[in-house]
């Protein structure tokens, strides 16, 4: 009987020995809370090859850039979320300026050219791309149109109700957009133009990828929108031509950045991310997505470096910090309200 009872106890022993190690395991690998802008595919990726080579494991919601700074500063108070991955630096500096997000000198950021940088360390770029237009080739055909070349040809009026963008207030691609206007024109013509292209325009979407998602199966005729995204839809083999404005064009910086006073235990992690975010690894996986990384990895076919597209000086600083003013002004002077997709 006492034989019995040593050898029960010696195998309960065991078992919470095991789970003890487990769970100990499990509690060093950690956990993230994370937001990312990048496409939803191409953040699956990222990560879970992170996953796969940290063992951290990471929980993510997907966001558009201007719904993940509405969000961040909605939770300024009990921050949800320890990391943004992803996102137009617009954005980001957005962040940064109203104190959602945390200085953090990456040692693998060294590698990043220092104009993609935040001089203060609050965010690093991980890989640049132009706006560009997105045009169905089928449907230009159908509607005897040609693809636009120039900012100026878009207010045609032989385009009208043929083009698709999305909204400056939610979408960090639109305001993109918004802000290489007041660039190239000075703001009062600037609004002046988006007022004649909003003639144009069938519908404003709540995320910057989604018009030429549209675009390639038909729903309009014409998207504005980032290259990479335009170029990926052409080699998954949607009849999509791209063309660029021959005024100049603005362009994206992704980014990435810590928010401030994340969830409890996970900084530590949270920087691990985004040091990983510089890797060679990771810059293989962001070009599946046909973007082009600051890192030197080799490109896919058709990926279009920014180098390669005449771009303006754009005005980041200020376009950040007068985003909400601007916003207010486009909903005031273009009234995109009444043509933006609800709220899903």
């Amino acid at each position: 009987m006492l034989k019995r009872m040593f050898g029960i106890a010696l195998a309960l022993l065991f078992v919470l020995s095991v789970f003890t190690f487990a769970g100990g395991s499990q509690e060093k690998a950690g956990k993230i809370t994370a937001y990312t802008t990048l496409d939803e595919e191409l953040a699956r990726k990222v990560f879970k090859a992170f996953t796969e080579e940290t063992g951290i494991q990471v929980d993510w919601v997907r966001l558009s850039t201007g719904e993940c700074v509405a969000r961040m500063e909605a939770e300024k108070e009990n921050p949800q979320a320890s990391i943004w991955y992803g996102g137009v630096g617009l954005g980001h500096i957005e962040a940064k300026n109203k104190g959602l997000t945390m200085q953090y000198d990456s040692p693998a950021a060294s590698r990043i050219p220092e104009n993609f940088r935040d001089p203060d360390r609050y965010w690093t770029g991980i890989y640049a791309g132009p706006l560009c237009f997105e045009s169905n080739i089928q449907s230009l055909e159908k509607f005897g149109l040609t693809a636009p070349t120039s900012w100026e040809e878009l207010t045609d009026p032989k385009y009208r109700g043929h083009i698709q963008m999305a909204n400056p207030g939610s979408s960090g691609t639109a305001y993109n957009v918004l802000a290489t206007m007041i660039v190239l024109y000075g703001e009062e013509k600037a609004f002046e133009y988006m007022k004649r292209l909003d003639a144009n325009i069938n519908q404003y979407t709540r995320s910057g990828s989604a018009p030429g998602k549209n675009a390639a199966i038909g729903e309009t005729t014409i998207a504005i929108g980032y290259a990479h995204d335009g170029v990926k839809l052409v080699n998954e083999g949607y009849p999509l031509k791209i063309t660029f404005p021959s005024e100049g064009t603005g362009y994206e910086i992704a980014s990435v950045s810590l928010i401030k006073n994340g969830p409890k235990g996970e900084l530590e992690y949270a920087k691990k991310l985004y040091d990983w975010a510089f890797s060679e690894t990771a810059a293989k996986i962001y070009t599946t997505a046909f973007v082009v990384p600051f890192v030197d990895v080799p490109l896919p076919k058709g990926a279009v470096p920014i180098s390669e597209v005449k771009t303006i000086v754009q005005q980041d600083e200020w376009a950040a910090a007068n985003k909400a003013r601007l916003v207010d002004k486009w909903n005031e002077v273009v009234g995109g309200e009444a043509k933006t997709e609800p709220k899903k």
